[in-house]
């Protein structure tokens, strides 16, 4: 499964019985965490996230709202015995304020925690099924957005196919590559009759706090998922842009001109108690835009 699961879609404050910003990317049975703001633990709780399972943290920027759970969540893998490593990919200053708060409570973790600071865009994690960059987004303070891509072979073995010509096993990797097969005979198999075609691989962009800059677009194209802040209504443009943050029609612009095909809309102001005029106002723009709701798993 490739999804993601929203634990908090608020922005500075808990409201409504929203929280700040984290989430969970689930992809190739690895899980990530993408911000931790205040509560995050909790509601990995209530939403049965296996927390053990996430080897990899990414926090966009040092806004409150989005790293606030952190030093938390650090301290009680620590209390549940954790051993395996942990990756933390932050801005700089995050270490140090990290090695403060640890230094202060005589806290030593029992795993290793390596911290990767986010100083350029660049890619962060490079494996065999799947890769993470980073790029630079446009908020008050240094912030960033994360891209998730899968990574797919073009073909597929056909198991009665390849049975049916004797294709040995070391042979599999080269089929999916789209190599045909010559058999000891010298007659060649074309890689059609072996194989059949994988499913295309997907993307999944998070777009922290940032305010509207179409330059955003390069970042994110045609990726199949978008998350993009909407923290007001379109009539508190002015107020968006004052606060370096995007408007409901803003983050819908930006999918439409990215050409992307979903987007999900989160990172919501506390002046607003509900949220259905978000959604009605982006979906005028792009039809496909659906609301970043706590404890729900949209599919990429």
């Amino acid at each position: 499964m490739f999804g993601v699961t929203i634990l908090g879609n608020n922005s500075a404050l808990p409201a409504h019985d929203r929280h700040p910003t984290a989430q969970v990317v689930t992809m190739s049975d690895h899980l990530f965490l993408i911000d931790c703001g205040e509560g995050t633990q909790i509601q990995m709780n209530a939403y049965k996230i296996r927390r053990s399972r996430i080897n990899h943290i990414f926090i966009s920027h040092l806004h409150g709202d989005h790293y606030f759970g952190l030093p938390g969540l650090i301290t009680s893998y620590g209390l549940l015995d954790r051993i395996h490593d942990l990756h933390l990919y932050a801005p700089a200053p995050l270490k140090t304020i990290l090695d403060l708060q640890l230094s202060m409570s005589g806290t030593e973790l029992p795993y290793p925690l390596h911290f990767h600071a986010l100083e350029e865009e660049d890619e962060l994690i490079n494996e065999e099924k799947f890769s993470v960059n980073c790029f630079k987004v446009f908020h008050r303070i240094d912030c960033w957005g994360f891209l998730f891509r899968e990574k797919r072979n073009p073909r597929k073995i056909n198991g009665e196919q390849t049975t049916k010509y004797q294709v040995p096993i070391t042979y599999f990797e080269k089929l999916k590559h789209g190599e045909d097969y010559i058999a000891d005979n010298g007659e060649r198999i074309s890689n059609e009759l072996l194989t059949i075609p994988n499913k295309p691989s997907k993307s999944y962009a998070f777009c922290a706090d940032t305010v509207y800059t179409e330059s955003l677009a390069d970042h994110v194209k045609n990726v199949d998922m978008l998350y993009h802040e909407a923290t007001y209504l379109k009539d508190k443009e002015a107020k968006a842009i004052s606060r370096f943050h995007s408007t409901s029609v803003q983050a819908a612009a930006l999918a439409r001109l990215a050409c992307v095909k979903q987007l999900l809309i989160g990172h919501f102001s506390s002046k607003y108690e509900t949220l259905d005029e978000f959604l009605t106002e982006a979906q005028e723009i792009f039809p496909n835009t659906q609301l970043a709701l706590e404890g729900q798993t949209y599919l990429v």
